[in-house]
């Protein structure tokens, strides 16, 4: 079985509080990215194989979503063993939900090969055990994200509908836990899904992510990218998630020009 697995984009990342649980409650509304994906192979096997190529990752084979994935639905649920091959073309480090959206196709294949009948709302909670955005990319339609990001609400974003989109990555990443060790929770006066739900031409002086204070202030390049984005005629600009991937929304196709050091994708939403 070949399969697909779109990257996303944040649109807004309100951090709202820090739970007693270590965890931080957020706002965010996410969609996919349909042009700039993973390709997976995945096939019934007599032992469990995997098998990288495309982008190098600095994880250990054992350690990639796709095998925990994997070896969590044969152990909750029973699934035989597999032969994986990831092909990987999304970067990570990036913000972008790469390996969070393999975890999720490697479920949702999985219980198509096996015939396990899984419904989404039971592969959106185990695939909530390998990351708080990994359920999303399950359904892989836009949502508003909310609690750690695992619990999720229909949003209608027809407004960027068919919109073209600039990514664009420096060569380094950055963790979750950086991203998060200097950020200042607090509640807007404004719910996000109201402030999405405006006018896409409002969102640069109202839908912000609230990574980008402490991320732009250790990695300065990020801010000039996302002004680069808005000198080349960006609607909204911003960083995805944790980072450190920055994009744009365009509504003609975009004339852009980066450094061939950069990670530069152009597509549509």
């Amino acid at each position: 079985m070949k399969l697909t697995a779109p990257c996303k984009i944040n649109l807004g990342l309100d951090i709202l509080r820090r739970r007693t649980d270590g965890y931080h409650d957020i706002e965010t509304v996410m969609c996919v990215v349909p042009d700039l994906a993973d390709e997976l192979t995945i096939e019934p096997s007599a032992v469990n194989r995997f098998r990288g190529c495309g982008i190098a990752v600095d994880c250990p084979a054992d350690n990639n979503l796709c095998v925990r994935a994997a070896r969590l639905m044969q152990e909750r649920y029973g699934a035989g063993c597999v032969d994986i091959t990831l092909d990987k073309r999304v970067p990570f480090g990036a913000g972008l939900g790469g390996g969070s959206s393999d975890a999720a196709a490697v479920i949702v294949a999985m219980n198509q090969l096996f015939k396990l009948g899984l419904t989404d709302g039971q592969m959106c909670d185990l695939a909530a055990e390998l990351g708080s955005d990994t359920s999303f990319f399950v359904l892989g339609t836009p949502q508003l994200c909310t609690s750690r990001g695992e619990v999720m609400t229909p949003f209608d974003l027809k407004a960027v509908r068919g919109m073209w989109i600039v990514i664009v990555k420096p060569p380094f990443g950055v963790s979750t836990p950086q991203a998060y060790a200097g950020v200042q929770p607090r509640v807007p006066e404004t719910p996000l899904a109201q402030r999405v739900a405006a006018d896409p031409r409002t969102w640069r002086e109202s839908v912000t992510n609230d990574f980008e204070r402490t991320v732009f202030a250790l990695h300065p390049s990020l801010a000039d990218i996302k002004e680069s984005l808005y000198d080349a005629g960006a609607i909204y600009a911003s960083m995805s998630g944790s980072g450190s991937a920055m994009f744009g929304l365009f509504a003609d196709r975009p004339s852009v020009a980066f450094s061939d050091e950069l990670f530069v994708f152009v597509g549509r939403l």
